[in-house]
C-alpha cells in the first residue's frame, strides 16, 4: 500500500510503499485485547498489603467470658466485624507479571498499526533533523503537523535530541521502533513514524515467525546434502561438496549382475545337494530309548508295590502291631507281713 510522506513543514513530498504484511493487517479484537490485558498487568507493581487479625495489634483478650452474658460469643476484638479488626480477604504482595508468547505480540503490534493507518491517524516523516534537543523545536514539528492531541513518535534509533525535546511535553512519548508496542499505539491518539523507522520495522517483522518459514525466504533447502546428491539425476556428476560431506553408501547388486562382473570358476553347488551330501557323510546317530521295567516282562523283577492308603496303612498296623500293655493310674496295694 501506498502512503504519502510529509516534511517537518508539513507539506507532502512523495509516497512510500508499505508492506501489506504489517500495515494492512485485520484487527483482530480479541487478541487486542488479551495483549492489552497483559501489558497493563506487567505495569502493576504488587505490593499492596492489609494485616489479617493475626496481624493485628492488640485483641489478646477475650471481650467477655462465653456464656450467661446474652450477647454473642466473641474470642478476641481484632476479628473482622470488629473496628480496628483485621481484613478477611485482601490483598497481599503478589506479582501480575505473565509472558505473552512471540506470535501473539507482533501480530498484536502489526494490527495496532494497520488500525491507526486505518482511522487515518498515521503519519510519516522524512526525518528529524530539526530537533536540536530544545522543546519548542518539538513544539513548532507538532503545530506544522497540524498534532493538537496526544501523540507517539517513533524512530529507527534511540535518539537523544528527540528525546530531550519532547520530554517536558506532557502528552507526547518518543521510543525507537524495536520497543514498540501494542500498548503504546493505542494509548496515543496520533503516530508519527519516520521512514527509516518504517522500513525497519518492515525488515522485521514482515516476515512470518518459524524456521520453516525463514528456510523458505532464504531459498534454503529443507533437505539435508545427502538427500540433495541422492536426488540427484544419474546422468550430473556430484560436486566436490557433495563428494566430501555424502558418506558412501552401498548398493545392492542383483546376483546375475556380480556373476557377470566377477565370474566363478567352479559352478556352486545347489542347496538340495549340498545338503543331501552331507547326509551321506555324517549318518544322522539314532539314540536308543531305554526300556522301562514295565516293559521288559521278566520274572526275576518284582513289581512294584501299590501305594497304600493312609487309613488302610493305619488299620494294619493296628492288627499286626503288638498289644501294648497299658499301665494302669492305682498303685499296687502293699504286701502285708505275717
Amino acid at each position: 500500500m501506498e502512503h504519502p510522506v510529509k516534511n517537518q513543514l508539513g507539506d507532502t513530498i512523495e509516497t512510500i510503499e508499505l508492506n501489506d504484511n504489517v500495515f494492512s493487517v485485520p484487527m483482530n479484537n480479541t487478541l487486542m485485547h488479551q495483549a492489552v490485558v497483559i501489558y497493563q498487568g506487567n505495569k502493576r507493581q504488587g505490593t499492596h498489603d492489609t494485616k489479617t487479625r493475626a496481624q493485628v495489634s492488640g485483641g489478646g483478650r477475650k471481650p467477655w467470658i462465653q456464656k450467661h452474658t446474652g450477647r454473642a460469643r466473641q474470642g478476641s476484638t481484632r476479628s473482622p466485624q470488629w473496628r480496628h479488626g483485621g481484613v478477611v480477604f485482601g490483598p497481599h504482595p503478589r506479582d501480575y507479571r505473565k509472558a505473552i508468547p512471540r506470535k501473539m505480540r507482533r501480530q498484536a503490534l502489526k494490527c495496532a498499526l494497520s488500525d491507526k493507518i486505518r482511522q487515518s491517524d498515521f503519519i510519516c516523516l522524512d526525518s528529524t533533523d530539526e530537533l536540536n534537543g530544545k522543546t519548542l523545536s518539538m513544539t513548532t514539528l507538532l503545530n506544522n503537523l497540524g498534532i493538537s492531541s496526544s501523540a507517539l513518535l517513533v524512530t529507527a534509533s534511540s535518539q537523544s535530541d528527540v528525546f530531550r525535546a519532547g520530554h517536558n511535553i506532557p502528552r507526547l512519548w518518543t521510543t525507537p521502533v524495536n520497543l514498540l508496542n501494542a500498548n503504546d499505539i493505542l494509548n496515543y491518539k496520533t503516530l508519527v513514524m519516520t521512514v527509516e523507522a518504517a522500513k525497519l520495522a518492515e525488515e522485521m517483522w514482515a516476515d512470518p515467525i518459524g524456521h520453516r518459514q525463514k528456510r523458505a525466504a532464504a531459498n534454503i533447502p529443507n533437505t539435508s546434502t545427502s538427500d540433495a546428491s541422492a536426488k540427484a539425476p544419474p546422468g550430473s556428476e556430484p560436486t566436490s561438496s557433495q563428494e566430501s560431506t555424502t558418506p558412501a553408501r552401498r548398493t545392492r547388486r542383483s546376483p546375475a549382475a556380480q556373476a557377470d562382473e566377477t565370474p566363478s570358476t567352479t559352478p556352486r553347488r545347489p542347496r538340495a545337494s549340498t545338503s543331501a551330501q552331507s547326509d551321506e557323510e555324517n549318518p544322522p546317530t539314532t539314540t536308543r530309548r531305554r526300556r522301562s521295567t514295565a516293559a521288559t516282562g521278566t520274572e526275576d523283577e518284582t513289581p512294584p508295590t501299590p501305594r497304600r492308603s493312609r487309613t488302610n496303612s493305619a488299620a494294619e498296623d493296628s492288627d499286626t502291631a503288638p498289644t501294648r500293655r497299658r499301665r494302669s493310674t492305682t498303685q499296687p496295694e502293699p504286701e502285708v507281713e505275717q
